[in-house]
């Protein structure tokens, strides 16, 4: 499906000028919030990871970990928006809008991954490859969401957000599932922030957890949020628990927490784990379309 090359980047040369037929790239500031959030939210579900970041921190913020671009016609309309950066993520009408990002991204070291809807990544890569960060892995995930109405199952009195009296027994977990992912283990390459990730996530009140006798037995991250979307990552049910009701009864209880304000939950899950699709679909999840993620070197 992709191919992959030796990169071959410059950090100077200048962005190329697409001419008035076609399109330009800028760096979006914090004037451009609500033209931004408007484009955004035609799509809830699937730009729920870059609407959370502004919601969060605003267009301009180093928590973002990149930079937000716009591609505009000759008209001034907006095309796609981009977060370029450790993570790239996309939303685009057109394909040029896909062409002009894939420029930007070519000039942008520290990249660790891109990821989008499987059709828009694909042709991302055809742009980026030649001259860009040589692909170290590739994998596909399904896009489930979850809306009431849902079967309720039994709550989990031990069920609780987690406080950062919990960041030691989290932090191996999310640590070991994201080497899983992606092959590369934060808590080596970037200890402290990764620390510092996982705790502000503890202190915004997005992590949940089971915990007994000092043992972490369920864990689950709400990654970003808008008023009307929840996106769920780093659910984990420890070994010695799994094909027992809690892991479906604990996601019964947060999605019976976060739904009474949000119109929907969604997350990832791999294309190849057949246990978690099926998990997921007791809990009452729907497939609502395939995404790629590209990691690079």
């Amino acid at each position: 499906m992709y191919q992959s090359i030796a990169p071959q980047m410059t950090t100077d040369a200048p962005l190329r000028s697409f001419g008035p037929a076609e399109v330009s790239v800028e760096k979006l500031t914090d004037v451009d919030q609500a033209e931004v959030i408007e484009f955004l939210s035609r799509r809830p579900i699937h730009t729920v990871a870059m609407l959370g970041f502004i919601r969060d921190n605003g267009l301009e913020s180093p928590f973002n970990r990149g930079t937000f671009y716009s591609c505009r016609n000759r008209n001034g309309r907006i095309e796609g928006v981009a977060l370029i950066g450790h993570a790239t993520l996309l939303e685009t009408t057109t394909d040029r809008a896909l062409e002009a990002f894939a420029q930007v991204a070519q000039k942008s070291y520290g990249a660790h991954m891109f990821m989008g809807e499987r059709e828009r990544v694909e042709t991302f890569w055809q742009f980026y490859e030649e001259g860009g960060q040589e692909m170290r892995l590739a994998g596909s995930e399904l896009l489930l969401e979850l809306q009431f109405p849902f079967a309720a199952h039994e709550t989990v009195q031990e069920f609780r957000p987690a406080t950062l009296d919990d960041l030691e027994l989290v932090m191996p977990i999310q640590a070991q599932m994201a080497f899983d992912e992606s092959g590369i283990n934060p808590l080596e390459k970037d200890p402290q922030g990764f620390r510092e990730r996982c705790a502000r996530r503890i202190e915004l009140g997005r992590t949940w957890v089971v915990v007994e006798d000092g043992k972490l037995l369920f864990k689950a991250d709400l990654i970003s949020e808008t008023e009307d979307v929840g996106y769920l990552e780093g659910v984990w049910v420890n070994p010695a628990n799994r094909g027992t009701s809690l892991g479906l009864r604990c996601m019964s209880q947060l999605a019976r927490t976060l739904l009474s304000t949000k119109k929907s939950l969604c997350l990832l899950v791999n294309e190849t784990n057949s246990h978690a699709q099926d998990f997921y679909k007791r809990a009452g999840y729907k497939l609502r379309g395939v995404y790629d993620t590209i990691f690079l070197s």
